[in-house]
């Protein structure tokens, strides 16, 4: 039997300075899988795009913004119990983007000082690797979930 196979996606998340401090701009999630929670912008990577070019389209579906700088900055696996492969995620940092963040029907954008990020409305991996995303840092990681929301594990590493 080969390997597993996963599910190819990609998740942006646009960075600002905002006078003395810098800001992350999160989607609350409306509706579909993680709704109720901030995240950042993303999803499937369709055949025939690259990861990048999925990433730069997911943004503008959801945000409502062109991604202008955009750059890759890690790779994290999500293993859920209840679904039949692993997600495969590329994290992108944008930089620089036209156009003002407006709601879409999936997600509500919404500035954070990256000292407010709200960590209780959110995944319960992201307090584990956002430190290293907003360090500047690049990171691989993998996350096992029970019952979708319920981590019962967890790997970090820079690189």
């Amino acid at each position: 039997m080969g390997p597993a196979k996963q599910l190819l996606l990609t998740l942006v998340m646009p960075v600002r300075d905002a006078g003395r401090c810098r800001e992350i701009l999160l989607g609350m999630k409306k509706r579909g899988f993680g709704e109720g929670y901030f995240n950042g912008f993303g999803g499937k990577v369709e055949p025939g795009e690259t990861v990048g070019e999925a990433a730069r389209r997911e943004l503008k579906e959801e945000a409502g913004i062109d991604a202008v700088a955009i750059a890759p900055v890690g790779v994290l696996t999500f293993h859920f119990d209840d679904k039949p492969m692993p997600w495969e995620v590329h994290v992108f940092r944008c930089d620089a983007f036209d156009g003002l963040p407006a709601e879409s029907d999936e997600m509500a954008p919404k500035w954070f000082r990256v000292d407010e990020i709200p960590y209780d409305s959110m995944w319960a991996d992201d307090a584990i690797w956002y430190p290293l995303f907003l360090a500047g840092k690049k990171f691989t990681g993998s996350f096992h979930f029970e019952n979708t929301t319920t981590l019962v594990k967890s790997a970090l590493k820079e690189v």
